[in-house]
This record gives structure tokens, sequence and C-alpha cells, in this order.
């Protein structure tokens, strides 16, 4: 059984370390390493941090950032949704990303946006999933060790606040 919970500092130590299997794939992140708590608290929201617990381990999280500070996109949030790499098809990143956007919405958001490269297949799947959309398509919009990529951009878009 897998239950969504609130995450904190106390956690980091476990959320790190999914983080770091995640920019491991090469496909998950333009990262090269892990931040430490401090500088990723300072752009992650407070009020949406989740973990995805599993026989009472960390399996997986998910959390918000701003995308911009300007008082007109107070409602649109980019999303980071990472699952334990030796634990995916068990629908973790499912129960996650739904809670996400369910709590969203009650915290007022009415866009969610994500970023992800062309050639992460899975991600692009769970967020369609859950019923996000393409919206747009950069192109080699970053390097990472050597290498170009291009992101697709999804988003969601709130039912409940339009």
């Amino acid at each position: 059984m897998i239950t969504i919970q609130n995450f904190s500092k106390e956690d980091w130590d476990k959320i790190a370390e999914i983080y770091r299997k995640g920019i491991a794939t090469g496909i998950a992140t333009f990262e090269t390493k892990v931040p430490d708590w401090e500088t990723w608290d300072s752009v992650h929201l407070d009020c949406c941090r989740f973990k995805a617990v599993m026989d009472n381990k960390i399996v997986g999280w998910a959390a918000l950032s701003r995308v911009s500070s300007r008082y007109v996109y107070r409602g649109v949030a980019e999303v980071s949704v990472y699952v334990d790499p030796e634990l995916k098809g068990l629908g973790i990143g499912t129960y996650l990303l739904e809670h996400l956007v369910t709590k969203s919405e009650e915290e007022g958001f009415w866009t969610l946006q994500s970023g992800i490269f062309s050639n992460n297949t899975s991600s692009i799947a769970l967020h369609k999933k859950v019923g996000f959309r393409e919206i747009g398509y950069r192109e080699k919009i970053g390097e990472l060790n050597g290498q170009w990529y291009d992101n697709i951009i999804m988003e969601k878009r709130s039912k409940k606040i339009f």
C-alpha cells in the first residue's frame, strides 16, 4: 500500500537519494548534483511537498516551485516528481502526481507545468495519464554532459478554479 504524506527537512536524506537516482538516469533533470536542503527548500513551495511511502520507506516525492515572483502568476507552478527507479511501474508516480494536483488546486493554483526531456517517455506518459497536455516543444533547450536535449512542455489547467 502506498500512502502520500507531507515531507520536511527530516526526510531530506531519503528524498535526496531518490533525487540522486533520478539525476543518474540522465533524462530527469539538467541538475548534475543534488543540492543541499537549504538550496532546495528555498525554491520549492512549502504547501505542496509530498512523499510516497510504501512499507515504511520513502519511495518517491513530488513538489511545486513558482514559475515567477510576479503576482499575476501566483497560481502557476512547476512540477517536480521523482520515483525510485527500482520501483517503476507500481503506480507510485500516479499517486504522487494526482495528490499534487488535488492539493495544488486547494492552494489556489490554476496551472501546473512541466518541462520534460523528450526522451523521458515514461514521465510524459505519466503526466498525460494525470491529465496534462503537451503545449510546446523547446528544441535543444539545454546541454548536459556534452549532449543537447529537447523539452516537451506540458500543462494541466484546473477545472475547479475555472
